[in-house]
């Protein structure tokens, strides 16, 4: 059935596309028509840092900024479901247009800059799901926050979603909010990991609980700064890593319509960067804390590439825009063939 609602998505602009889309699947989900939307693959029981998962295929962050589709998501037969980003206060992020679709490269660039209702927003969409899966929530700082004060907006987050959340993503690599990445150079991602890690064992006595927490980077990472998150994690001791965010390198969409636009380039072309980035940290942290791979996922053989480089998980989301949810079933498929 998505092939033949993408013709008509892929004439509208990319942002009224996702929301119509999301609508659309939350009308189906109601109305018992979601199985005409994807057959649901059988499952792949997946144990990883202490949570089962039905499958190793989950949904990324960013497609349900609000926790306002988690049922309708997780029909489709997502193994997991990580929602978010979202932020102490309410934000509208940066002015439209902000995402735009590259057909001939399966790409998406966004700026959209961490739109979301806030966190407590998303909080009461989560008490409303029925979902009883495994949920990550997506977590980061306002756009007005200074880098200086930012780890206060995390801590926020990370106390307002912790009973909700399966799992807690820090993220630290949107290159959409001005000097965010900064906070992955090694001394201040010493500190602000550090800090969250004391509020996390702290939340988890108080809740009797103990919720991972993960760290999400960005692909565009040099050998030097890859050893020194490597270092971090591993003396922090955080449960997991994600690699990794969107793209600011345009090399493999030069020429293309749209790609000069600022933001974060995502879909096909991030898939070799995004997948050397994953090898090289599951190298360097030799099987000692587990990794979600994603980025660029287009096909089941994508998927089981990426498990073959070290994760454990994989996500997708521009996956969605240019395949649909056929993509889940044939990504479970080929991880289970691997």
């Amino acid at each position: 059935m998505y092939s033949l609602a993408r013709p008509f998505l892929f004439c509208l602009d990319a942002e009224r596309a996702h929301d119509l889309g999301l609508t659309a699947l939350e009308t189906a989900y109601r109305t018992g028509l979601n199985p005409l939307l994807a057959t649901k693959p059988a499952p792949l029981p997946t144990s990883v840092f202490g949570l089962n998962f039905e499958n190793p295929v989950g949904l990324a962050a960013g497609l349900d900024k609000n926790g306002a589709y988690i049922d309708a998501l997780a029909a489709l037969g997502f193994g997991f479901i990580e929602v978010g980003t979202t932020t102490p206060r309410p934000q509208p992020g940066n002015p439209k247009p902000r995402m735009w679709r590259l057909p001939e490269q399966q790409a998406v660039i966004n700026r959209l800059g961490f739109n979301n209702e806030g966190v407590d927003a998303l909080v009461r969409n989560v008490e409303r799901a029925r979902y009883p899966g495994v949920l990550g929530i997506n977590i980061g700082k306002n756009k007005d926050t200074p880098n200086a004060r930012a780890v206060d907006d995390y801590r926020f987050c990370l106390d307002r979603v912790y009973a909700r959340a399966s799992y807690v993503t820090v993220n630290i690599s949107s290159p959409n909010t001005q000097g965010l990445r900064d906070l992955q150079e090694e001394e201040t991602l010493k500190r602000f990991v550090g800090t969250l890690r004391e509020a996390q064992e702290k939340l988890a006595g108080r809740h009797g609980a103990r919720k991972p927490m993960l760290l999400k980077i960005a692909p565009d990472l040099s050998e030097s700064e890859l050893d020194g998150i490597a270092a971090v994690l591993a003396a922090t001791g955080i449960d997991g890593l994600i690699c990794t965010n969107t793209t600011i390198d345009r090399g493999a969409v030069g020429g293309a319509r749209h790609a000069e636009e600022a933001g974060g380039l995502s879909g096909k072309p991030l898939f070799d960067k995004a997948t050397s980035v994953l090898r090289r940290m599951a190298q360097r942290l030799g099987g000692k804390i587990p990794l979600i791979g994603v980025g660029g996922i287009l096909s089941g053989a994508d998927a089981a590439a990426k498990i073959a480089a070290g994760a454990s998980l994989v996500q997708f989301y521009s996956g969605m825009i240019y395949r649909g949810p056929e993509l889940i079933r044939e990504s479970v498929e080929a991880i289970r063939r691997a």
